[in-house]
C-alpha cells in the first residue's frame, strides 16, 4: 500500500437500464460493441518521470499531465485557413495571482488550533484573541508541497484578510494544497469542501455563491483543515487565469488506446487531422525499448478535396523537467545532424537530489526535435513572445531564455501550406537523465547511455533515423497482442491489455549496474515512492515473463546482490531498496518475510521454465535455498506480519499468505529438479505437498477456504495459487480451486470480486490472477466486471489497481507497474 486508504464520502450513481427485454438485447449488444474508455490516456511513457497522460476523453479540453496530476502542458495547434484551433491541451493562458499562495513568500494570518466560536468563518468575526503567525501551515514531512512557515500537524482555523480589485470574477479560481480534509469560505460563504487530501496545488472552480460574496476592498479568506493521518498541509490562494490567445476547439471525432500509442482523430475547419502519440515500448527491442524518445505525429488531409491552408504548432512546457512550476529553468537551441533541437532543464540540475513518491524530476533536460526544413522553425520560449509568433505579430526569435518553468515552453512551427492531398509530420519528444538511480552510493546511468559515450542529441538522432521502422513495428506489435490477448480471454480482456501496457512499463527504468548487468527498477507509484519493491515486481511479473525475461531478471538482481552482499542480513528478502530513485538500502518501516521470500522463490522459477534451463537461479542458490528453509520453518502458519496487501492491515495465520509459502518451497524445487539436483527436489516437492495437506485441513470452511486459520466463515480470494497451474507443480488437489471459484461467484459485486470478506474494494491485478485460476468458460465472469470499472469510474487519473466493488470509486493508488499482472492470462495460454 504504503500512504494511506482513501475513504469516500461520495458515491458513484450508477446507470440505469431500460426494463424491456429488448431494449436489454440492443443494451448488451452496445456493449459487446464498445470500446473501452480509458480511466486516462497515455501520450508520452517511458519511466516514473517522463510520463505524460491526458486525464479525459477530449484531448483539447484539459491540460496534459504528469501521472501525479501536476501539470506538464503539450500544446498542439493548428490554423487551418487563417483559423487556429486547439488540438491538445488547454489554451495558452497565464496565471495572475490575485490572493497569492505561499509557493513564492510566506503570508500572515490569524489562526487558532482550538474549535472556536459559532459564527468563526464570517468577515465581520472578531479574531484577535487568536494567534498571529505565518503561512503555509504544516508538519514537514515529505508530503508537503513547499516548507511550512508555521506548525499544524492535527486541527486548524485561519482567518486570512485581502483587498480585492475588481477583475473578470467568472474566470477566479481556488490554487489550493489540503491534507487532509477541509473547508474554505469566503466572507462567509463555503466555497469548496472535501474529505480527502490533495497534495499538489490544483485548482478548484468558486461557485458563484462565492462569486457574489466577493466584494471590492477588504475579504476573509476562512479555512478550516484537520488532518485525519499521514502528513498535514494547507495552503490557499485564489488566481485568474488569462487567456493569451483566443481558438476553436477542434472537433474531436475518436480517440483510440492501442498498446504502444494514443491515436485521436480531430476535424478542424475543412481539415481532417489525426494526431498520434507513440512511445515505441518494444521488449524485443531493448535498446529502443531503453531509449526516452517518443513520436508526436500529424496527418493532414482535406475533408472536401480543396486545397486548405495549414500550419501546425507543438509546444512543451518546462515544467516537464521540474518538479514544481516556479522552479528556474534554461532552454536552449542548436541544428546538428540534420535536426532541429530544443532543450529545456532546471537551472539548479540537483542530480538526484530528491526522493519521494509524488516528485517529480528536476535534473537533466527535456527535448523536442525535428528535421531541420525551410518550412520549419522554432517558437520562442517565453510564452508571451511564442503568443506573439503564433498570432503572426512581432515577437523574439528562439533564442536559449532563463525563467519560471511554467513561464516557458520550447516549440516549434511547421508551414505545411496548401494541403490538398495526405501529408504527414512528426515530432520526437525525449529526455535524457544523465544519471537515474542512486545505487548504494554509485549513480548508475540509464541502459541507454550505459557506457557513457551518448549523448541528448544523438539519442534523438537515432530516434529520428528509426522512426518509419519503428511506427510499423508498433503498428505489427499492437495488432498482434491484442490478438493473443483476445484469443486468450475475449475482446474486453484484450482492451484491458492494451490499458496496462505502457503503464506497467514506464514504471519502471531500465539502468546499467557498474558491472554492466541491466537492473529494471520499479517505483511504487502512489503507494509510498519505494524502488524496486519485491511485492510489486511479483504482480507485475506476467508481462516481462510473457516478452522478455531478461527484464525479470532485472527486476530481481538487486534483490540477490543486496542479500548477497551482506548488507542485508536477514533470512528472508528485502521488501525494497530505498526510496524512488535512490535505491541505498530498504526505507520500508517493517518487513514482509513470507511475502518476499515467497515472491522471489516463485518469479525465479518462472524465469527458468520460461527461459527452458535454471542457469539465473543457479548464481543465486545458497540465497535461494535460506529462503526456502525459512519457509519451511515459518510459511505454512504465518505469525501476524503484512502481506503484500498491507493496506488491510496486519493478519496472523494469513491463508493465501501460507499458500504463497507453498507456492515458494514448491518453486525451489522445481528449480532443484530442473538443476540436476535429485534429492533437493524430491524433499521440497514432499514438503510443499504436506504443507499444501496441512493447509486444506486448517483452511476448511466447508465450501470454501478461509481468509485465515481459525477464522471460519470468512474468505479470501487465493490468487497465489495461480502458479501451481502455470509452473505446473501439482502441488494441490484440482478440488480447492474448483471449490473456491464456485464460491468466489457467489461474492461478485457490480465491479468486481471483492479482495476478501472485511472489505468490499478488490486488487483487480489479483482478480485478473483469480479469473486465469477458473476454467475458459468462467474467465470472463471476473474480467467483465473489471472492465466495466476502468470504463466507468469517474476517477480520471492512470488506472488504480485497488477500487472499490460496489461503485467504481479508487481507493488508492495510480499510474502503478502491477497491472502487468493482467497478462497472467496470455502468459498461462503461452505456458500451456
Amino acid at each position: 500500500m504504503k500512504k494511506r486508504p482513501l475513504f469516500y464520502s461520495l458515491l458513484l450513481g450508477l446507470a440505469l437500464f431500460a426494463n424491456c427485454s429488448s431494449n436489454q438485447t440492443d443494451s448488451s449488444t452496445t456493449q459487446a460493441n464498445e470500446k473501452l474508455r480509458a480511466p486516462a490516456y497515455p501520450l508520452i511513457t517511458h519511466d516514473p518521470y517522463f510520463s505524460l497522460w491526458s486525464f479525459g476523453d477530449t484531448l483539447n479540453e484539459q491540460q496534459t499531465k504528469h501521472w501525479t496530476g501536476a501539470d506538464q502542458a503539450l500544446i498542439a495547434l493548428a490554423q487551418v485557413d487563417g483559423e487556429i484551433y486547439q488540438l491538445a491541451g488547454k489554451p495558452l493562458s497565464v496565471i495572475d495571482e490575485v490572493v497569492p499562495t505561499a509557493q513564492k513568500e510566506s503570508y500572515n494570518v490569524q489562526y487558532t488550533y482550538q474549535e472556536p466560536e459559532q459564527g468563526w468563518e464570517q468577515a465581520n468575526f472578531s479574531d484577535q484573541s487568536w494567534k498571529q503567525g505565518s503561512a503555509p501551515f504544516g508538519d514537514g514531512s515529505g508530503d508537503n508541497p513547499v516548507k511550512p512557515a508555521s506548525l499544524y500537524d492535527k486541527e486548524i482555523w485561519y482567518r486570512r484578510t485581502f483587498d480585492f480589485s475588481e477583475t473578470a470574477r467568472e474566470d477566479l479560481k481556488l490554487l489550493i494544497s489540503h491534507d487532509d480534509a477541509v473547508e474554505v469560505f469566503l466572507n462567509g460563504e463555503l466555497i469548496y469542501e472535501d474529505a480527502e487530501f490533495i497534495l499538489d496545488y490544483t485548482q478548484k472552480e468558486i461557485p458563484a455563491n462565492g462569486l457574489q460574496a466577493l466584494k471590492s476592498g477588504e475579504n476573509v479568506l476562512a479555512v478550516h483543515c484537520r488532518n485525519d493521518r499521514g502528513g498535514a498541509f494547507i495552503d490557499v490562494g485564489i488566481i485568474h487565469e488569462r487567456k493569451l490567445i483566443e481558438t476553436q476547439l477542434a472537433k474531436q471525432q475518436s480517440v483510440n488506446l492501442t498498446a504502444t500509442q494514443t491515436a485521436y482523430t480531430f476535424q478542424a475547419g475543412e481539415v481532417a487531422l489525426d494526431l498520434t502519440f507513440t512511445s515505441p515500448l518494444l521488449m524485443d527491442q531493448l535498446e529502443v525499448l531503453a531509449r526516452p524518445a517518443s513520436y508526436v505525429t500529424f496527418n493532414v488531409k482535406s475533408a472536401d478535396n480543396k486545397a486548405h491552408d495549414v500550419k501546425l504548432w507543438l509546444a512543451l512546457s518546462g515544467t516537464i523537467g521540474t518538479d514544481k512550476p516556479n522552479q528556474e529553468v534554461q532552454t536552449a537551441v542548436e541544428t546538428t545532424d540534420g535536426l532541429l533541437i530544443q532543450s529545456v532543464g532546471t537551472t539548479a540540475q540537483q542530480l538526484l537530489g530528491k526522493k519521494g513518491d509524488n516528485v517529480r524530476i528536476d535534473w537533466g533536460k527535456a527535448y523536442l526535435a525535428v528535421d531541420a526544413e525551410s518550412a520549419v522553425k522554432p517558437l520562442p520560449h517565453k510564452i508571451n513572445d511564442l503568443v506573439a509568433a503564433i498570432a503572426d505579430q512581432e515577437g523574439t526569435s528562439a533564442n536559449a531564455t532563463t525563467g519560471s518553468a511554467a513561464d516557458v515552453m520550447i516549440g516549434v512551427e511547421m508551414d505545411l501550406g496548401d494541403v490538398s492531398s495526405p501529408t504527414s509530420s512528426h515530432v520526437t519528444l525525449a529526455y535524457d537523465d544523465e544519471y537515474s538511480v542512486q545505487y548504494f552510493g554509485k549513480n548508475l546511468r540509464p541502459w541507454w547511455n550505459r557506457d557513457g559515450k551518448s549523448s541528448g542529441p544523438a539519442m534523438l538522432k537515432a530516434a529520428q533515423d528509426d522512426y518509419s521502422r519503428l511506427m510499423a513495428d508498433c503498428k505489427k506489435f499492437d495488432e498482434q497482442l491484442f490478438a493473443d490477448a483476445e484469443k486468450a480471454g475475449g475482446k474486453k480482456y484484450a482492451e484491458l491489455c492494451e490499458l496496462a501496457y505502457r503503464q506497467a512499463i514506464a514504471a519502471h527504468k531500465m539502468v546499467a549496474n557498474t558491472n554492466g548487468d541491466l537492473f529494471f527498477f520499479s517505483k511504487e507509484n502512489f503507494s509510498n515512492g519505494s524502488i524496486g519493491t519485491v511485492d510489486i515486481t511479483y504482480p507485475s511479473s506476467p508481462l516481462f515473463l510473457l516478452y522478455n525475461t531478461e527484464l525479470a531478471k532485472g527486476l530481481l538482481r538487486f534483490i540477490f546482490e543486496y542479500a548477497e552482499s551482506g548488507r542485508w542480513k536477514k533470512p528472508f528478502p528485502a521488501h525494497d531498496v530505498g526510496t524512488y530513485p535512490l535505491a541505498n538500502g530498504q526505507t520500508y518501516g517493517e518487513d514482509m518475510p513470507v511475502e518476499e521470500a515467497g515472491n522471489m522463490l516463485i518469479v525465479t522459477a518462472a524465469v527458468a521454465v520460461r527461459d527452458g534451463n535454471a542457469d539465473f537461479a543457479n548464481k543465486h542458490w545458497e540465497t535461494l535455498t535460506t529462503w526456502t528453509d525459512y519457509l519451511k520453518k515459518d510459511g505454512l502458519d504465518p505469525a501476524n506480519q503484512l502481506c503484500t496487501d498491507d493496506f488491510a492491515g496486519h493478519l496472523a495465520r494469513n491463508a493465501n499468505l501460507s499458500m504463497k509459502a507453498i507456492m515458494g518451497v514448491a518453486a525451489y524445487a522445481k528449480l532443484a529438479e530442473m538443476l540436476g539436483k535429485e534429492e533437493e527436489a524430491r524433499e521440497s516437492f514432499a514438503t510443499a505437498r504436506d504443507m499444501a495437506k496441512q493447509w486444506m485441513e486448517l483452511a476448511d470452511n466447508g465450501d470454501h477456504y478461509t481468509l485465515a486459520f481459525g477464522q471460519q466463515d470468512t474468505w479470501s480470494q487465493k490468487y497465489n495459487l495461480i502458479w501451481d497451474k502455470l509452473l505446473k507443480l501439482d502441488i494441490f488437489p484440482k478440488e480447492v480451486v474448483e471449490k473456491e471459484i464456485a464460491y468466489y461467484k457467489t461474492k461478485q459485486e457490480t465491479y468486481g470480486l471483492p479482495l476478501d470478506s472485511r472489505k468490499t474494494y478488490t486488487k483487480s491485478d489479483w482478480v485478473l490472477w483469480t479469473a486465469t485460476l477458473a476454467d475458459d468458460a468462467d474467465f470472463q465472469t471476473f474480467v467483465d466486471p473489471i472492465w466495466k470499472y476502468a470504463n466507468e469510474t469517474s476517477d480520471r487519473a492512470p488506472i488504480s489497481d485497488w477500487h472499490e466493488t460496489t461503485d467504481a470509486k479508487v481507493m488508492n493508488f495510480r499510474a502503478r507497474a502491477v497491472v502487468g499482472g493482467y497478462f497472467i492470462k496470455m502468459l498461462e495460454k503461452d505456458m500451456n
